[in-house]
């Protein structure tokens, strides 16, 4: 059960952030991997800056934010 949630916190981290970023999604497992990702990058800056989040929203605020970052640096990286 622990793994459904995982992947249904991936899957709305992933579609809030290409929202956000100005995409429209990447598919449903572009958007799963995508939150999953974000979720680990989420984590580290959260960690970096001494900040915890709580509960299945915190988490999916963390893997938004993650995956934020990790849209900007992959379109960052994609003009360069």
């Amino acid at each position: 059960m622990n793994i459904l949630w995982f992947l249904l916190i991936g899957l709305i981290a992933g579609w809030l952030a290409g929202q956000i970023m100005g995409g429209g999604g990447y598919g449903i497992v572009g958007d799963i991997i995508l939150g999953i990702i974000g979720s680990v990058i989420g984590g580290f800056l959260f960690n970096l800056f001494g900040l915890s989040a709580y509960g299945t929203l915190g988490a999916i605020v963390m893997a938004v934010i993650g995956a934020v970052v990790l849209i900007a640096v992959l379109r960052t990286l994609k003009r360069a």
